[in-house]
């Protein structure tokens, strides 16, 4: 695992290569410590990876040792997961472009890491209006007291409004940083920044000392987008970041609610397009809201160390196996009772499509899986 953990490092350090390119590397050869020994050849035999792209990697490669670059990563930046590490939030397993390093401050809770606390986004546009702060801070106050974990960006306007009402209800929430987690952008926020982590987290893909980017936004966008169940849009105008949060929510099967406004309104011109769409309205009652998000009583228990929590999760998933023949008990263990992608199936079993598609059907068959739209898989 160790070992591991210093090949996600290393390749993350290598130019061109992003998330995606990560799991074509996983997926061809098992780990990435032995794709860091393959010979040229061996990668182009992987899609997208051209001679440029090679000549690259292996001119980088050469001048990197893993073991002694996760020495000094640690020293730098000594809190951070990779995909190796049991830590890693298992709701960012799931989705396809996992963050090959997640860096992170402030207090780490096992049951978020697990995904079994229920996290939900609340996003929207910097420039909000009454309105939108107001119901911004009335959703993120019941829900913060129904036990949801808040996610958000730390930007102002909707999401400052959800962080801060959270922590006032005295809840959890997770910022999402678009720079390092040992900088705050804007820079109003950094008294909020201090209490997010002194009361929940603060992670980012960027280390120590990254300043904010305009490039980075999108991208940090699919980790909040990732690290919740649901996404709600409270106040976004046609060209507004919560939109692409809302899109790539969509993508990785994640529910979408937006805040109804009026139709003069451009402010949330984008909320409506999102409606148009098929996205689910916010309720005006927050007992419906609560329903529809499937609201669980917060976890009065010592969960203890989180790694250990994941061991025995393992374990009770294993123990609750039925007996299947080895391929489709490959592909049931990776189905739970959160929609998964088709293609994500593929890509964690490393399996053909055909052979995929045949097996689940089977699994219909045999009442285990249920089929959702957008070629959409959940355990039963």
């Amino acid at each position: 695992m160790t070992e591991e953990r210093a090949y996600w490092l290393a390749w993350a350090k290598i130019s061109g290569i992003g998330p995606i390119a990560l799991q074509k590397l996983k997926q061809q050869f098992d780990s990435l410590a032995r794709a860091w020994t393959v010979t040229p050849a061996e990668l182009g035999q992987i899609s997208g990876f051209g001679r440029q792209k090679i000549e690259k990697i292996v001119q980088e490669r050469s001048r990197i040792n893993p073991e002694e670059l996760l020495k000094e990563h640690i020293e730098k930046n000594p809190n951070f997961w990779t995909p190796a590490d049991p830590d890693y939030p298992r709701l960012l397993q799931e989705i396809p472009t996992p963050p090959p390093v997640l860096y992170y401050r402030g207090i780490v809770d096992s049951q978020e890491i697990l995904g079994i606390t229920p996290t939900v986004a609340i996003v929207g546009t910097r420039e909000s209006s009454e309105y939108g702060r107001r119901w911004t801070r009335k959703i993120s106050t019941i829900l913060a007291k129904s036990g949801f974990t808040i996610v958000s960006g730390l930007a102002a306007g909707i999401d400052t409004e959800a962080h801060r009402a959270c922590l006032e209800a005295g809840g959890r929430t997770i910022a999402v940083f678009g720079n390092g987690v040992d900088m705050v952008y804007p820079r109003e926020n950094k008294s909020l920044a201090e209490q997010v982590v002194k009361q929940g987290l603060a992670v980012s893909e960027y280390p120590a000392g990254t300043k904010p980017n305009s490039k980075h936004f999108p991208q940090r966008n699919r980790i909040i987008a990732g690290l919740s169940r649901a996404v709600l849009i409270m106040e976004a105008p046609k060209k507004s970041g919560a939109l692409i949060t809302a899109d790539i929510a969509n993508e990785f099967c994640r529910d979408v609610y937006v805040l109804p406004a009026r139709l003069d309104d451009e402010k949330s011109h984008g909320c409506l397009q999102l409606i148009n769409k098929g996205a689910e309205v916010i309720p005006i009652t927050m007992d419906k809201l609560l329903e529809m998000l499937g609201a669980m009583p917060p976890l009065d228990i010592d969960v203890g160390d989180s790694s250990e929590q994941l061991s025995l999760f393992e374990e009770k998933e294993q123990t609750s196996m039925p007996d299947l023949e080895p391929m489709l008990a490959n592909i049931f263990q990776h189905i739970s009772s959160e929609p998964i992608l088709l293609d994500l199936i593929i890509q964690k079993t490393g399996l053909s499509s055909g052979e995929v598609s045949s097996s689940l059907l089977q699994l219909e068959l045999l009442g285990l899986v249920t089929q959702l739209p957008g070629m959409r898989y959940q355990k039963n």
